[in-house]
C-alpha cells in the first residue's frame, strides 16, 4: 500500500510540475542593450591583434653553445634500475597501507 501511494503522489506530483513549467514560460534571454558598446570593443581588438601582427617581431638572441670537448662527459647518467627485491618490497608496504585503510574505513559490527 505504501507504495502505491508513493507511486500516486510522485506522479501528481510530476503532473504538478509539467503544468507549473506549461503555464509559466521560462524568460528568453534579451539582446544585450548595447551592442554598439560591444562591437566598438571587438573592433579595437581586432585592430590590436592586426598591429601585433604587422609589428617586427623582437628576436631574442641566446648566447652560443660553447664547444663541448668530451661529449661522454656531458651524457647524463642513467637512474640506477629497482631491483626485484626493492618492487616486490614497495609493493608489499602499498598492500599493507591499503589494507590499513580498508580496516579502518569498515564498520565495528561487520
Amino acid at each position: 500500500m505504501r507504495r502505491l501511494t508513493a507511486w500516486i503522489g510522485g506522479v501528481a506530483g510530476g503532473i504538478a510540475a509539467y503544468s507549473f513549467f506549461r503555464r509559466h514560460p521560462q524568460p528568453e534571454p534579451s539582446s544585450s542593450p548595447e551592442p554598439a558598446e560591444a562591437d566598438r570593443r571587438a573592433e579595437e581588438l581586432r585592430a590590436k591583434l592586426a598591429e601585433s601582427r604587422t609589428a617586427e617581431p623582437v628576436v631574442e638572441e641566446t648566447p652560443p653553445e660553447p664547444a663541448v670537448e668530451n661529449p661522454a662527459a656531458e651524457e647524463p647518467q642513467a637512474e640506477p634500475v629497482d631491483s626485484p627485491e626493492d618492487v616486490e618490497e614497495r609493493r608489499q608496504r602499498v598492500h599493507d597501507e591499503a589494507r590499513a585503510a580498508l580496516d579502518e574505513m569498515r564498520p565495528d559490527d561487520a
